[in-house]
Parts: C-alpha cells; structure tokens; sequence
C-alpha cells in the first residue's frame, strides 16, 4: 500500500500541491465567516426530563437568564447628591439601546389603592428626580417602608442593586458586545462623577465577558503556539527549511480547523476555541517524526529521493495509526450527547486526520523539490545530549530493570493513594479564576446580596385558579419562610409577596400589614386586584403566573455553589417541599439555570468517564489488529494507564477536582500518549525481522531509533500545552497542565518502562501472532525503484543534476 502511496506523493507531487492548496483556499474562505457562540451551555440532551422541566418553565415564565445586575456600596445614597448620579444612572441605562426595563431605587414601585374605581394601581414613587433633601428624605423613607424591597434592592450595609432586563435577541447574538460596551460607558462616568466603584454581574454578562475571553484567546494562543513551535523546530534541526516548511503545514491546518467548524455550522466555543493551538501541537509532532526519520535516512546512504521514499514508507504507516488513536481519544466525546463536546470532539477528529494528510504528503514534497540536507543540518541526530539521554536509557533498560518495576509500583500505589482523596464537583463559572474581576464582581454580590444565580421552583396546582386559593398562596409563603432558613438562597420572590403588598396597600402603605391575607380578608382585598391577570396583559401578577392562573413560580438566587453542595440542598430541600404540598394535590418542580447545571454535571462526568473507556477499548482494538497479540497490547496499555493514574492522584492530592473541564484531560492525553507506543513497537517489530529476531537486539535499535523523535515530540507537546496555563479559564489551565504532566510521564514510562518490559516477557509476548499482524500497514515493503519517481533532485556536494 505505501508504495502505491510514495509514487503518488513523490510523482504527482505538483497535482498534490495544487489540490491542496485550492483546497486549504476553501477552507480559509470559510474560515472568514465563522461566528462566536454566544449561547449558554446546555450539558444536558433535549430529551433529559430536567431540560423538558426547564423548557417548560420558559416558555410560561420566560428566560432566567436574561437580567444583568449592577451594585454598588454607599451609605450616603439617602443624601441628594448621592441619590442624583443613581438616579440619572438608571435614567441613561434606560435609554440604552437593546434595554428592555430597569429597576433600582430610583425606578422603585408602589401599589396604591383606587377607592373610586376599587382597583389597585402601580405607580412610581419617583415620578421626577427629587429637587431638594427634605422631598428625596420623604420619598426615600417611603422606600424603606415597604418590606417587599428589602434584600431586594437595598439592604442594611448600604448596598443597593440595579436589575437591568435585556433584549433577548441581543444577548444571544454579536450584538451583546456593543450592548453590554453602551452600558459600561454610562457606568463609567457614573464612576467618574461620583466616586464609587461599579460591580457587573448576571448569567448576560457573564456569558459576554467569557465569550471575549475565548475570542482573545483564541488569536493570542494560536500565535504563541505558532511563535514556540517554529523556535523548538529551529533550536532542534537548525534548519531553516526544517522551521518554514512546516510552518506552511501548520497555518493550513489552523485554515483547515477553522473551515471545519464554520462548514459543519458549528460556532466557536470555549472548547473550539483552543483547537487551533491543540492541533497546531500535534502537527509540529508529525513533521518532527518525519524531518528526524528523513534525516536518518538520508544520513546512512545519501539518497534524497531514496531517503523520501522510505520516510513516506516507513513513518507513513505508524503515524497513520498514531494519528488515528489521537483522534480516537478527541471523537470519544461524540457520544456524550452534549452538543459542546459533541461538536469539539467531531472537529478535533477531523482536524486530526486531515493534519495526517497534509504532514505526509506536504513535508516530503516540499524536501523534494529542495537541496538534500547539508553536513549542518544533520548534526542533530549527533547531539551530545539527545545520545548521552538514549545511552542512560539503555543502560537502565538492559542492566537496571529491578528498579524500573520497584519505582513503577513505588509510583502506582502513589497513584492509588492518590486517587481516593479525589473530589468531584463542579460550579456555574467554575472555569473563571478567584482573582478575576468577574469572580470577584460575584463575590460581591453573594456577599451583599447571597448571589444572582437563578434557582427556580415551579408550582402546578393542577387546578385553573388554583394559583389564586388561599391555602396556596399560604403554602408558597410557607416554603419561601423555608427558604429563608439557607443561607445559600437570597430573598425569594412569590405571588405570595404580591398578595402581601396589595395588603399594605389596601391598608394605606402601613409597613405593619405587609402579611398574607385572613379569610375575612381576602374577598374584599383581592378584588382590588385586575380582573384580567394571566390573560396577556402586563400587571404584577404575569411574571409569577402562567395564563390560566394554575402554575406559578417562586424565584430566588443563589450563590456560585459547587455541584455537591446544590445537590445537597435539592436532597435536604425535597422532603420539606413535599410536607407543605401534597404531592397527590401539586407538582412541585426545582429547575432554573443552576439545577440544569448541577443534573448537566452529573450528566457529563458519567458520560465522559463513559467515553473514556471507550476510548480506552477501541485504542486497544486498533493496537490488537496491528500487533495480533493480546499480551502485547496490555503490554503496551500499561505505560499509558499509568500516567493517567499519577495525574489521578495529582488532581486528588493538589485538591484539582474531578469536573466536566478536567475529566477531558485522560481521553485527550490518551490518545496522544499511545503514540509513542506505536511508534517504539512500530520500529522494534521492523527490527525484529532484519535482526533475525534477536529479541535484545530489536529493543536496544527501536530504543536507539524513536528516543530523539519521542523526546523532541514529547517536549514540543509538553511545551505547546503548557501555553494554556497562562488562560482566564480554570479548566483551559488545568487542560495545560494536567495534560502536560501526563504526556510528560508517559514519554518517560514509553521509553524505560515498556522497553524493560519487552525484555523481561520477550519470548512470552513477542509471539508468532505478533510477528504476523492483521494489519501490514507498518511493516517494511520492498524498497521503491527510485527511478520510478521521476523527478529531478539536486545533489548539494555535486554541480550535477542526478535523477
């Protein structure tokens, strides 16, 4: 096959180039009109009970997501001054295009009783900014005395709070750049006028805030890959060719990458976003393994066209496999059902498999269409440190192999140790570091406030009107008096706190009747309220009722708890839940933003651990078919799984927990660590047929042949990974350094462990199966006719044109 597979790359190397090139051209025109998501994240399938739950409860309630907070700190807001820049900053908020409402002190509502037509009307207690102290004093006092907005909208330490609702359409779409910039402009020189700092919040602004960072990151961390990639590949060839040619391959794949997403109709998101740089990586891996086996070969007969030929040959095939089980660990997310991983693992894959393609046939024509390499350019292979570095690991393989196993178990129960204090857990915005200005924002508003994250229990009373009976309403104040008892929740909202303000107001504003009505009450009280509530209209009632007056809501925040501690309160929450509403009289139902995320959690590390051992089966499937020998393939699995136990163990003793952004570190790093497996038995099983199988022998050559390639690669990958530890995303940084570790330690397990385990098992595993595989993909053909290639090469120590 890869004879067939050199004449086409070598003879019609012209033809490869021009329909590469044409279509790396498609490509990056697509690449041009790819678009940021700006969506939320849903973990959870559609067909998930808790997503139909919450789909329900948008389509009566509307989205829970749609409000952005702004708070401030100031006790001196009772003075006019003070009182002044937050009035006009509300007023100018306001007339921001793309701001649907907003509500802060200064927008605050009263429910005043109508005697002459006997209904209740809303109106504002600021009608105008207040023009002196003694008419904001009388005004403000008012606020202070109506209970509803108490932990609401102001609270004991002088802090106070503005809810801005915002266009819909605007927040899931660009424009929810220029809209949440018109804001930050007001508040500016609100800032600036009166001295007092600002905090942002909500799930818009924080959706807006992440999806810049992933845009900025994007851009910087494919340029800083590219930046390390060609310094590593200059500092290890000291070629130019070696750097430019491969950076040609490189700025392709990103093209193609990008032209992927946008061909697929996917966007970019916090997954996709770091791609590039990822692939970037592994196609710098691919041209190292080609440049160093060139250089070998041409540096043992001096054949450029020769040295091509068996390059394309003899790597061809073992990178094929290499590249197919790195992708393999990146497609193993497909089966999630999670539309992020869903489209990151079909893209990653992809990706993968056309950075194959254009490594072998883009770098071999482009050295043959150049000099042979120079006496210079192959001094590499002569470094005294890369051949000091392959002599200490044959002298530990061939004569120090007890203490290879007794450090591996020393090491493995380490990792056992380890794994057991492993944590899992999870938060809304747990990928955004403590020290950010955003987490810090949060902070503040869990601290004043208890949090702005939406938790939300919806209440089907089974019945029309049922909503409106007083043993309900009783009922939903009851459980929010339950509520109140967690410091995670803030002050809930009710349809209950709409009967007890229509009380107060039916009694003048008197703060001492904000309570739920009596019986004798309620006739003569609620008829005061709209007749037409839940018809449509805009009254008080809509925003906790659906139309037909049935199904009603209690609304409340909480902070930015971690996955166990949200369980904990559903779990301790439930019973309670059940005590106040019969089950067989109401449905009762927890949802809102941070139930989807906590069942989306559990969801998704199930499914990852799920796909994980997929992966794990189907690697070792692919290494079955290509040694035949099941004893060779727990062989070569184990210095795989063993780096993967140790960065088990780092994440448990360095309190690194188990959540969705890290558990897609082991397929990843998986598929990328068996690659040097293949690559060392690829060589050892070729070595085996030319040494007679000798089996001592084949070890020491493989080891000789694939340690520099393994270790420049290995670098490189550790290297290009760990750019990400620089990211504003936790699980980008710990993606960087996990992964970065693992690759670390399986490059060392590949290169001591499993050679010293071919030794010790030698005749028990290398097996006439083994010498006989399914798969004939890597094993040496007979040497092309190089006069088959037809194509004109320069000999650098010879003026003459030789074919």
């Amino acid at each position: 096959m890869w004879k067939h597979i050199v004449r086409l790359i070598l003879r019609q190397r012209l033809f490869v180039l021009i329909f590469l090139g044409l279509s790396t051209a498609f490509m990056g025109y697509l690449a041009l009109q790819i678009k940021m998501s700006y969506q939320m994240t849903q973990m959870l399938p559609d067909s998930d009970s808790t997503v139909i739950k919450y789909n329900e409860f948008k389509k009566l309630f509307g989205q829970d997501g749609s409000v952005l907070y702004l708070g401030i700190v100031d006790s001196e807001m009772h003075q006019l001054t003070h009182f002044d820049h937050w009035y006009n900053l509300t007023e100018a908020i306001q007339k921001v295009d793309g701001v649907q409402g907003t509500l802060s002190l200064s927008k605050a509502f009263e429910l005043v009783k109508n005697d002459s037509l006997q209904k209740f009307e809303i109106k504002p207690i600021f009608k105008t900014k207040p023009q002196n102290q003694q008419e904001l004093d009388s005004l403000y006092g008012k606020i202070h005395e109506m209970p509803f907005y108490k932990g609401i909208l102001f609270n004991e330490t002088g802090a106070t709070v503005m809810a801005v609702t915002l266009d819909k359409e605007k927040i899931n779409s660009n424009k929810r750049f220029e809209l949440i910039d018109d804001i930050k402009k007001v508040v500016t020189q609100y800032e600036a006028e009166s001295g007092i700092k600002v905090h942002y919040s909500g799930l818009p602004y924080i959706r807006t805030i992440t999806s810049q960072k992933v845009k900025h990151e994007l851009l910087l961390f494919t340029i800083l890959t590219i930046l390390l990639a060609s310094i590593i590949l200059l500092f290890f060839f000291k070629s130019f060719k070696a750097f430019f040619y491969p950076l040609i391959v490189i700025i392709a794949s990103v093209l193609w990458i990008m032209g992927l997403i946008q061909l697929f109709g996917y966007e970019i998101t916090i997954l996709t976003g770091i791609l590039p740089p990822l692939i970037i990586v592994l196609s710098v891996e691919n041209s190292i393994f080609l440049i160093n086996h060139y250089h070998h070969e041409y540096a043992s007969h001096r054949q450029k066209t020769l040295a091509l030929a068996r390059t394309i040959r003899r790597v061809g095939g073992a990178m094929l496999l290499t590249n197919i089980t790195t992708a393999i660990g990146f497609a193993a997310f497909i089966i999630t059902r999670n539309t992020l991983l869903v489209e990151f693992g079909v893209i990653a894959s992809l990706s993968i498999m056309m950075v194959f393609v254009l490594s072998i046939t883009l770098i071999p024509i482009f050295f043959s269409y150049v000099s042979a390499p120079s006496p210079r350019h192959l001094k590499h292979l002569e470094r005294k440190g890369v051949k000091s570095a392959i002599l200490s690991l044959d002298k530990m393989v061939t004569s120090k192999r007890p203490m290879v196993y007794v450090s591996t178990l020393l090491l493995v129960a380490f990792g056992f140790v380890g794994m057991f204090q492993l944590k899992t857990t999870g938060n809304v915005v747990d990928d955004i570091p403590v020290k950010d200005a955003l987490y810090q924002d949060m902070l503040f508003f869990e601290k004043e406030f208890k949090g702005i994250l939406p938790f939300e229990i919806m209440i089907d009373t089974k019945k029309p009107k049922g909503v409106l009976k007083l043993a309900t309403i009783k009922r939903i104040s009851e459980l929010q008096d339950t509520l109140a008892t967690y410091d995670a929740f803030s002050k809930s909202l009710s349809v209950a706190d709409v009967v007890k303000i229509a009380k107060q107001a039916y009694y003048n504003g008197d703060p001492e009747k904000y309570e739920l009505l009596s019986s004798n009450e309620q006739a003569f009280v609620m008829s005061y309220l709209p007749k037409d509530m839940g018809q449509g209209k805009k009254t008080m009632m809509n925003s906790f009722v659906d139309s037909n007056l049935q199904v009603t809501r209690i609304s409340v925040q909480m902070a930015n708890l971690s996955s166990p501690e949200i369980r904990a309160i559903k779990e301790d929450l439930a019973p309670k839940i059940n005590q106040i509403f019969d089950p067989e009289k109401y449905n009762v139902s927890l949802t809102g933003t941070s139930v989807v995320f906590l069942e989306g959690t559990d969801f998704l590390i199930s499914n990852l651990l799920y796909s994980l051992l997929i992966a794990v089966i189907l690697i070792s499937g692919i290494m079955f078919l290509l040694f035949n020998s099941m004893r060779m393939v727990l062989i070569a699995m184990i210095p795989n799984l063993i780096p993967q136990l140790l960065t088990v163990a780092l994440m448990g003793y360095f309190g690194i927990p188990l959540k969705p952004s890290t558990i897609l570190i082991f397929s990843i790093a998986l598929g990328i660590s068996v690659d040097n497996t293949i690559h060392y038995l690829s060589r050892y099983r070729q070595n085996l047929k030319s040494t007679n199988w000798n089996l001592k022998l084949s070890v020491k050559q493989a080891l000789k042949e694939t340690a520099g390639s393994m270790i420049y690669s290995s670098i490189v990958l550790l290297v290009g990974f760990s750019i990400f530890i620089v990211s504003s995303f936790g699980g980008t940084q710990s993606l960087g350094k996990l992964i970065a570790f693992t690759l670390f330690t399986a490059m060392f397990a590949n290169l001591v462990l499993l050679p010293s385990l071919l030794l010790t098992l030698d005749k028990r595993i290398t097996t006439k199966a083994f010498r006989e595989p399914y798969m004939q993909m890597m094993d040496e053909e007979d040497d092309i006719n190089v006069d088959d290639l037809e194509f004109v090469e320069k000999d650098p120590n010879n003026s003459n044109l030789t074919t």
